[in-house]
């Protein structure tokens, strides 16, 4: 999970901030295509919006290589600036 710039997105009746991103591949042909899974979460990691992308070529040869390149390429998509890892807090 990445931490993101602060988004605005309506979400049952009231706005709510986006700050932390989520990227899994459901699919990939290993050949040209791949779909990925994301998340948005508010700070108490509520998810706030989701979907579904699907990486073609080209840019499928170009761009995912890694996790990180699929995690850039997604919030490309998406508008969305990421700013670092998220790290879960620790629990007493």
């Amino acid at each position: 999970m990445k931490i993101i710039q602060p988004v605005s997105i309506w979400n049952n009746g009231k706005t709510d901030n986006a700050t932390i991103f989520n990227l899994s591949c459901i699919y990939d042909n290993m050949f040209n295509s791949a779909i990925f899974s994301y998340q948005l979460y508010n700070a108490d990691i509520v998810t706030i919006s989701n979907g579904e992308l699907t990486l073609n070529e080209p840019n499928y040869t170009t761009d995912w290589i890694n996790n990180d390149a699929a995690y850039n390429w997604a919030a490309l998509q998406l508008g969305l600036i990421i700013t670092g890892e998220y790290i879960p807090p620790v629990s007493e």
